[in-house]
């Protein structure tokens, strides 16, 4: 998934899925919460995706499995986009992502996130640097 798309929440907090990421989403989908450069954001995993994060975790000992681990599956949320391709955000959601109206949905490699618009247009103006993006470059082999 790539790119980024601007959106707005209708006033029953239901998102329009952006068609160039349809196909990637799928028909279901998981929006959990999330982080990039510890900033608050949404996750949204694909289910084949949702299900190795569920293995994963489950494969986990006991005493491995952390609280902050456990409140991304208590937060989540399973998305089946209507026939118009909105999906609705809960609201716990949507307050841990401090998101209110206008949102900015970006695509990170094999997961799409969920940003309130200002929060990612500061993130990006922080981190859009020769520098950063030099560093970020190296970091991924190229």
């Amino acid at each position: 998934m790539i790119g980024k798309y601007p959106a707005k929440l209708d006033d029953k907090n239901r998102l329009f899925v952006p068609a160039k990421l349809r196909a990637e989403m799928g028909e279901d989908f998981f929006v959990t919460l999330g982080v990039n450069c510890g900033r608050s954001c949404l996750t949204v995993y694909t289910s084949k995706d949702w299900e190795t994060l569920v293995q994963n975790y489950n494969a986990l000992p006991i005493s491995q499995r952390s609280a902050a681990t456990s409140l991304i599956f208590i937060n989540a949320t399973e998305c089946n986009p209507d026939k118009q391709f909105r999906f609705t955000l809960t609201q716990n959601l949507l307050d841990y992502a401090g998101i209110s109206r206008d949102v900015v949905i970006v695509g990170r490699a094999g997961q799409a996130e969920i940003w309130d618009a200002e929060a990612f247009n500061n993130f990006e103006k922080e981190n859009l640097t020769p520098e950063k993006l030099l560093a970020s470059l190296e970091a991924i082999g190229l």
